[in-house]
């Protein structure tokens, strides 16, 4: 199934949903509103939709995430707010009603039941938010509905991204042509489960919450949750997907033919939204793909392939191209897995780094291609058939820049 990224506001639109994005004060850009950086999104479907979600691991989890816990188990929605330079985390609560306040400013402008609106939030953790600024923005956001909009509400979710992430796939199911549109942000902080991203997904497709939430899960673990760019789990981590059954095909339902041609489509955005995220790692120079050959388990790959996309000392050899064997090893073996260090082989796009543990001698190649912009990583563990692909970035001096200095 193709894969469209969207290269103008026509390629995001799917049937029954529109969506907008306005400037509302909350980034610190110099400008008053309305000329100043959009920073407050809106998503609506024309009809109730089935949710889905999936949210941080972080046992610190801010107010918008507790709130979308509880009412994604109600399986049905009409859509998500979403506020940009303030993540509000840490403010109890005053911040727990804040995100109810940013959901009843869209209920109540929309004529919609307390509840069916959902909310998320990115940006500075520890600060209280500015609902008075969220809540004044909100008429402007409802004015600006458009089913075109859904461009102007990924430049609203950006904090350090440096662009726009968005995917969109389409297919027959049932007959019928069905869409799957994404938008994401994050490029730091990113570091399953899941990373400091949020994303959200719309289809027109017909399926139920159980079925929805099966997919989604399905589609997060091999994408969200398999990207680094540092070692920091954030406490915003939100993805959501809404299904409107506009497309009017027959019902999708788990283990049929419609289902599987569902959840490639889906799963074919969700990884090139994770994509994007690694690739706009902050200040990074290098996509670096992880393959995990040879593990006893599935469970062993992952953690293999973790251990080694959030190394420090990995990261920053292949900032440096220095196809140094010896922190791959390493790093694998307190990684928590079935391993012996006789057994492993390493290759660097192609080329052998290691072979049963001990350095071939290939570094002038090595280094040669550990220098293009993209690098595959297979490590071959030996020990069985398991195998897990993961995603992440070299550590650059333009990371610690970013973050250095992230909220002055």
């Amino acid at each position: 199934m193709p894969i469209k990224t969207a290269k103008n506001r026509h390629h995001l639109m799917v049937p029954g949903f529109r969506a907008a994005g306005v400037a509302c004060g909350l980034k610190k850009t110099g400008v008053e509103p309305p000329q100043g950086a959009l920073d407050l999104a809106l998503i609506i479907s024309d009809t109730k939709a089935a949710v889905a979600g999936v949210f941080t691991k972080n046992k610190v989890k801010a107010a918008p995430v507790l709130l979308d816990i509880k009412r994604v188990k109600k399986g049905v929605s009409r859509g998500v707010i979403v506020n940009s330079g303030n993540a509000n985390v840490s403010a109890g609560r005053a911040g727990f009603l804040s995100a109810l306040r940013m959901a009843s400013a869209i209920e109540k402008g929309l004529g919609l039941k307390s509840g069916e609106i959902l909310v998320a939030s990115t940006g500075v953790i520890g600060v209280m938010p500015a609902i008075e600024k969220i809540e004044a923005g909100a008429p402007g956001l409802i004015r600006g509905l458009s089913s075109l909009g859904l461009t102007d509400a990924a430049r609203a979710i950006m904090t350090t991204d440096a662009f726009q992430k968005t995917a969109t796939a389409r297919g027959r199911i049932g007959g019928k042509i069905v869409t799957v549109a994404g938008i994401a942000k994050g490029a730091g902080m990113i570091c399953p489960d899941m990373a400091t991203m949020l994303s959200f997904i719309m289809t027109d497709a017909n399926i139920k919450h159980p079925a929805l939430r099966k997919a989604l899960k399905e589609a997060v673990d091999k994408s969200f949750n398999s990207i680094a760019v540092d070692n920091d789990t954030s406490t915003n981590d939100t993805v959501l997907i809404f299904a409107n059954g506009a497309a009017k095909g027959r019902e999708i339902k788990s283990g049929t033919a419609d289902y599987k041609v569902f959840c490639k489509m889906l799963s074919e955005v969700a990884l090139k939204l994770a994509h994007l995220i690694v690739k706009d790692g902050e200040g990074a120079t290098r996509f670096i793909e992880i393959d995990i050959k040879g593990a006893a388990t599935i469970s062993d790959a992952k953690k293999a392939a973790k251990t080694i996309a959030t190394s420090m000392l990995v990261k920053t050899a292949f900032f440096g191209a220095d196809p140094n064997c010896g922190r791959i090893i390493a790093a694998l073996g307190r990684a928590g897995i079935r391993m012996k260090e006789d057994r492993v082989d390493i290759t660097f796009n192609g080329v052998p780094v290691a072979r049963r543990g001990l350095d071939t001698g290939k570094e002038k190649e090595a280094a040669k291609v550990m220098k293009e912009k993209e690098v595959n990583m297979t490590v071959n563990l030996g020990i069985g058939k398991a195998a897990w692909r993961f995603w992440t970035t070299d550590l650059t001096y333009e990371y610690v820049k970013i973050n250095s200095a992230y909220r002055t």
